[in-house]
């Protein structure tokens, strides 16, 4: 943990692996996000409800070592895997052995992700389907192209009446700073992937948007907004 008391305003996004986490205070929800592996640096992100203490993993990426001691003795919940690629569920068969969460990940990539982990999928989810944090509710978007059954989740913080809200919505690697996901040069799911971005974040979402990617640092719907054309144009 960082040695300061985070507020939001402190929040950066930005950590490295081996590094201390960075933390985000909402009014109803703490955000944790902690880099793993030093040769591929994925973001892990716990959250946290404040009423409830209840908690949520999204992607147990590597380092259980680096996990458990986040989690701690409170318990999760839930382990969201935003899809099925091998860097993002290395740390998944350890983290479930040792809390008991329940595993989420998008319909179309639980097979693969249970057939790389040994970890039972219990809830195969899709467009619209809510993952719940205690009191404090997510939104599943389902963002194909990356890989078939990759899913954002979107948190639409309600704030206070003294500090109002703005959506924060974690990404894995459909979405990122400068840009969609790597579609490996396959030109029809880089077409389907940035059709889903532009339609279900861009078009939707507003520009106050955190977003959180699964590398690397965070961004903002409004910051990225401007080169959706370029994205399209370059074809990557």
């Amino acid at each position: 943990m960082n040695d300061h008391s985070p507020t939001e305003d402190a929040y950066t996004g930005r950590v490295r692996p081996g590094g201390p986490a960075d933390v985000r205070h909402l009014a109803d929800l703490t955000i944790t996000k902690v880099a793993v592996d030093e040769q591929m640096s994925n973001n892990c992100y716990l959250l946290r409800c404040t009423a409830t203490g209840e908690q949520v993993l999204i992607d147990a990426a590597a380092e259980p070592e680096t996990l458990l001691p986040l989690i701690g003795d409170v318990g999760l919940q839930a382990v969201v895997t935003t899809h099925q690629h091998w860097d993002h569920h290395r740390a998944l068969a350890a983290v479930v052995n040792a809390t008991g969460a329940e595993v989420v990940a998008g319909a179309p990539d639980a097979d693969a992700i249970t057939e790389q982990t040994g970890v039972a999928v219990g809830r195969r989810v899709g467009q619209g389907d809510p993952v719940q944090v205690g009191e404090s509710r997510l939104e599943v978007i389902a963002l194909a192209g990356h890989t078939p059954g990759s899913i954002a989740l979107l948190f639409d913080d309600p704030g206070t009446e003294a500090q109002p809200g703005h959506p924060h919505l974690f990404t894995g690697d459909s979405l990122f700073p400068g840009g969609v996901g790597n579609t490996f040069g396959d030109e029809a799911a880089f077409a389907q992937l940035i059709d889903e971005v532009e339609t279900k974040v861009f078009q939707r979402l507003p520009d106050s948007t955190w977003f959180y990617p699964g590398h690397g640092d965070d961004s903002t719907i409004g910051a990225e907004r401007p080169h959706l054309a370029e994205w399209r144009n370059r074809g990557w």
